[in-house]
């Protein structure tokens, strides 16, 4: 128990708990102004309480606080009727003050009696005494307080109400008995009402960051995410969640609780609060371990299941709100794409790895694309490491241009690469590795221009099939490590000789040292360089969708090579490439009516060969090729690199 000195200090406000149905009325029910027709001799006596009459009073009250035995309940109901007759002198003297200070300025006792009374349950149990207490403590409520005793008495009754409809105890539950209201429907609205008030409160910001009013309203946002802390879980908390996270920072004082948005974070990582797609993107800019969470996540639900088809990627990467994040702050999607790099150069090479970073640069392409203009941007700003040549080039899709362009902007693409490549291949020390690294990750995000390079193999002449290998194999072996680039661009030539070979013919017998040779190159080798024989794969399906080769003898030529070197997964993976981008292109009526009839057929073929061969299910074949992040050399540290790893 606080003595008086301290309760007088807090401007004679007790911090006791009043009752739940005290504060619910309080702030659920804006009550009428009470019946006050007293006589003049009343009315006279109340410009100075009786001294007695006022010990009294705080006497009983003191008494009935510190124990609930039968006595002091008998007691208390002997006293209810003179205790009305008080509160009723006490509220019309309130009434008849200008304002909550005037009030505590006239009568410092009035604060620490109401909040005694209303912790008594057998006082508030009485509906006239309840009626009285309620009305006397709603006109001590100041809707716009101008001083610190009527902004203390404000909180005073927030805090208490915030912290009250968690609980229950026994006075709630006498209450809540008495007013015929089942208690869990009773917290509810209590809670609401709170969650209304504060979200009015917390929206209102000072003008001006360098000048804040030094009374604005700005004080009670941390108290308020404070208090919101126990609550997160509530649905009904969610719209003063959202308010909290979302109201501009205007001000210095205007901070959130760390405790808050940490609870926050948990809570919405758990699925256990629901927020709307702006308080999210919210909170991860409040909280960098929130924003690394969700992608971390991100990564494990795509990567802990690599049997999911592509076509539920892109859902599961909508979902995540991430890429929609990612368009609105230009400092999320540095932080997204810097755990990505560190994924690819860490994880060893993994298709699925790279399929999510190309499915979420589409996705949040697509989103930046939908914001207003002035909404926007410069994406120099969302890609400052990156090569400023190549950013425009690559972040073209190619649907955006007609196909008769696709040959010259890839030569074009092709030839920037190169000139990189070889210019910091001539820098002492390595150090421009990592420009290199910065070129081949854009491009691993616009992995759409390497699915129109392989379908323009297809029907490539001699001489512009060059660069179209150089560009296929720089993505599977970004680096020149061992100065095997040539021999890689041998093999992929020789490889891509093999496929035009066997697909111009148009009838069987098929040429098996042709087909043997290719199986080969698709399987491990023990010699270096290896070709990856995911390029090797992705021509062939390539050959087979695209080729105007019979549909029979496409299905045998698939059938036979992905057979002798096991890779029906990575095909099936393919394929799956194929047909997303053909759909996001919108492809011609003709080129669309041929092609679908041959990516069902050969999808049969492969399933078909999937469901008899269960080896082919589990196998995996990522030690065929050097893992990406062996690719680079990992002695050699990059100074300035954007991933702050050693490549």
């Amino acid at each position: 128990m606080r003595d008086k000195e301290e309760m007088e200090r807090d401007g004679g406000f007790s911090l006791r708990r009043p009752s739940t149905s005290l504060l619910a009325t309080l702030l659920c029910n804006r009550l009428p102004s009470p019946n006050s027709t007293m006589s003049q001799d009343q009315m006279g006596s109340m410009a100075g309480l009786k001294p007695q009459e006022v010990a009294f009073w705080l006497g009983k009250a003191v008494e009935w606080g510190q124990t609930e035995s039968p006595d002091t309940q008998r007691d208390t109901c002997l006293h209810l009727g003179p205790l009305r007759a008080f509160l009723q002198l006490l509220l019309t003297h309130i009434h008849t003050q200008s304002s909550t200070t005037e009030t505590m300025r006239t009568i410092p006792f009035v604060g620490q009696f109401l909040g005694r009374l209303c912790w008594d349950p057998y006082v508030t149990a009485d509906a006239g005494s309840r009626s009285l207490l309620l009305q006397s403590l709603w006109s001590l409520y100041s809707e716009e307080p101008h001083n610190a005793v009527e902004r203390k008495a404000n909180q005073w009754i927030r805090n208490l109400l915030c912290q009250l409809a968690t609980e229950e105890d026994s006075a709630t539950h006498m209450l809540v008995k008495h007013m015929g209201l089942p208690p869990k429907e009773y917290s509810v609205k209590v809670l609401r009402k709170m969650v209304l008030l504060l979200v009015e409160e917390v929206g209102e910001s000072c003008s001006s960051l360098a000048d804040p009013n030094p009374r604005c309203s700005c004080d009670s946002v941390l108290a308020a995410s404070v208090a919101c802390v126990p609550l997160v879980t509530c649905p009904e908390t969610a719209p003063l969640i959202g308010a909290l996270l979302q109201r501009p920072v205007t001000c210095d004082k205007a901070a959130l609780s760390q405790d808050f948005l940490d609870a926050v974070s948990s809570a919405y990582s758990r699925k256990c609060v629901s927020l709307e797609a702006q308080a999210v993107v919210s909170l991860w800019c409040h909280n960098l371990a929130s924003l690394e969470g969700a992608v971390m996540s991100l990564l494990d639900s795509v990567l802990s299941n690599p049997a999911s088809t592509l076509h539920n990627l892109e859902n599961t990467i909508t979902h995540s709100l991430l890429p929609k994040a990612c368009s609105q702050q230009s400092s999320i999607f540095l932080i997204v794409n810097d755990i990505f790099r560190s994924m690819l150069v860490q994880v060893e090479g993994n298709q699925t790895l790279l399929s999510l970073v190309h499915t979420f640069t589409l996705c949040f392409l697509r989103e930046l694309a939908a914001l207003q203009p002035q909404e926007c941007v410069s994406l120099k700003a969302f890609f400052p490491h990156t090569p400023q040549s190549l950013l425009a080039p690559l972040l073209t899709h190619p649907s955006e241009m007609a196909q008769e362009v696709w040959p010259e902007h890839l030569a074009w693409i092709t030839a920037s690469l190169q000139r990189l490549t070889e210019e910091e291949e001539e820098e002492e020390g390595n150090r421009g590795q990592c420009g290199v690294f910065e070129a081949w990750f854009l491009l691993v995000q616009c992995a759409d221009w390497l699915e129109v390079a392989s379908q323009l193999l297809v029907s490539a002449r001699l001489q512009a099939c060059g660069p179209l290998l150089w560009l296929l194999t720089f993505y599977h072996h970004p680096t020149n490590r061992g100065h095997h680039r040539i021999q890689q661009l041998v093999a992929a030539r020789e490889v891509w000789d093999h496929l035009r070979s066997l697909f111009l013919l148009s009838a069987p017998p098929l040429p098996a040292d042709r087909l043997q040779s290719l199986a080969g190159l698709m399987s491990a080798v023990p010699q270096q360089p290896s070709l990856d024989s995911l390029l090797v794969v992705s021509l062939l399906v390539n050959f087979a969708v695209f080729s105007h080769n019979p549909l029979s003898g496409a299905r045998e030529i698939v059938r036979m090579v992905v057979q002798q070197s096991g890779l029906v997964r990575e095909a099936v993976c393919v394929l799956d490439v194929v047909e997303l981008r053909l759909n996001r292109e919108r492809a011609s009526s003709s080129l669309t009516d041929r092609v679908k009839p041959r990516t069902r057929a050969l999808r049969g073929t492969l399933t078909h060969m999937a469901q008899h061969d269960t080896h082919t299910l589990t196998a995996q074949h990522d030690t065929d090729t050097q893992p990406l992040w062996q690719r680079w050399d990992t002695h050699t540290a990059v100074p300035g690199c954007s991933t702050n790893q050693t490549l």
